[in-house]
């Protein structure tokens, strides 16, 4: 885990790196990471990601509580709470509304088929969470039984949430998931999608264990291309066997 200076400078970071790119828009979305086993520095509310300084963060404990810091804590720091308890591999988290994927979560369509090879070895699949009021605990009801099989997730008619072992690695995936939204809204413009088969899968899956950079403890399900092929299940819930299913997994080059 990062020291507590290095942790504000990257919060700064990447904040100012959300706001650029339209990824959150006046005070929208919220940054953190993980100090300690007790501690978490966080965004604090009511703030634009595109102005913040270090000195601006708030420590939190697992309970919630702001331990120190002159601004409030953000509503929905129980989201991140949770993905920090659920996951002890993560220790960066990051939640904005990227204008296409967000699209596709208020249109209720989950970023769940496999068009792109560097996606399914760097995500799997990301799912659809149903919605859930923001700063409440329906929003955590919804998100629990995705978060440990999974780094990045959909939330209906809300925006997406990526975590990482670290800020920097959960700001790539928020990129990634964000990239593959754009690609897959002109797969739906042109009226034709060309997923990747079940031996393509196969193989992906296998190459994960040679890419190095980001890592997961998740196990990343890949979406099938064919419900026939395995007696209709959803695409949601279809899963490969990989040859190093219970070892960490690379994400990126």
């Amino acid at each position: 885990m990062s020291s507590e200076r290095h942790s504000r400078q990257q919060i700064v970071r990447f904040g100012k790196m959300l706001h650029s790119r339209g990824y959150v828009a006046a005070t929208d979305g919220n940054l953190s990471v993980r100090l300690d086993k007790r501690h978490i520095l966080a965004t604090p509310t009511a703030m634009s990601k595109g102005a913040l300084r270090p000195s601006d963060m708030v420590i939190v404990d697992f309970e919630g509580r702001r331990v120190s810091g002159r601004h409030n804590v953000s509503s929905e720091i129980a989201m991140h709470l949770l993905i920090y308890k659920l996951r002890p591999d993560v220790n960066g988290v990051v939640h904005a509304h990227p204008p296409t994927a967000t699209g596709f979560a208020a249109a209720g369509i989950a970023l769940d088929q496999p068009l792109v090879c560097e996606v399914v070895i760097g995500l799997g699949s990301i799912p659809l969470a149903k919605y859930g009021t923001p700063g409440t605990p329906e929003l955590c009801e919804t998100l629990k039984p995705l978060i440990s099989e999974y780094d990045a997730i959909l939330m209906s008619n809300h925006g997406v949430v990526t975590y990482a072992d670290t800020l920097e690695h959960a700001h790539m995936k928020m990129e990634t998931v964000e990239h593959f939204a754009q690609i897959a809204l002109v797969t739906h413009l042109l009226g034709r999608q060309q997923p990747l088969d079940d031996e393509a899968l196969r193989k992906l899956l296998v190459a994960r264990s040679k890419y190095e950079g980001s890592h997961s403890a998740a196990p990343l399900p890949l979406a099938d291309c064919y419900g026939s092929a395995n007696g209709g299940q959803s695409r949601s819930s279809r899963r490969l066997a990989s040859p190093d299913s219970a070892k960490t997994r690379s994400h990126s080059r």
